[in-house]
Formats: C-alpha cells, structure tokens, sequence
C-alpha cells in the first residue's frame, strides 16, 4: 500500500534522528531501523494496529519512547506523526 508522512510528521522524524545521532550512532541507526520496520508493518496491513478516535490508528514502537499515528484509507496510509510518547499527548489530533 501507497505510505505518505505528513511534512510535520517527517519534521519529527528528523529531530529525533538528529537528537538520536548526536548522543549514538548506533541507537540513530536502531531507531531509523525501528521506524522503517514499523512502517513496514503498516504498510502491509493497516488494520493491524488498534484503532483510536476519527479514524487514527496507532503503532508503538518497543525499542524507543515513539509511537507512530496514521490514518488508512483503501487507497493509501498518511503517517499523522511520530510522537514522543511522555511530551505533549495529542498534539497531532488537528492534522
């Protein structure tokens, strides 16, 4: 299936690759790996993951403290955010 990421969504992405990058290599590698695992999964079946309100689902990631919100159509999946799970919850709700 057809995965975009919302520009914000992909704006978190990055911030936390850097912030992961500048204390470990190894850990920025750990969690793009996680993240690409994950949206994978999505991908392949975006029913999988528990359905919240107005129609986002969301994937928690078992490594890291992220959890990835999207939104699934027949057509494709928008990735909503990837949100740091203890820092403002529900932030993203308006995207």
């Amino acid at each position: 299936m057809n995965v975009e990421v919302h520009p914000a969504a992909q704006e978190e992405l990055h911030a936390a690759r850097i912030w992961y990058e500048e204390r470990s290599p190894l850990s920025a590698v750990g969690f793009a790996h996680e993240i690409a695992g994950a949206i994978s999964r999505i991908a392949e079946a975006p029913s999988r993951y528990p359905l919240l309100e107005h129609g986002t689902r969301k994937v928690v990631l078992q490594r890291f403290p992220f959890s990835i919100f999207y939104r699934a159509t027949e057509a494709k999946v928008v990735i909503i955010a990837i949100a740091h799970q203890k820092r403002r919850p529900g932030y993203w709700r308006w995207r």
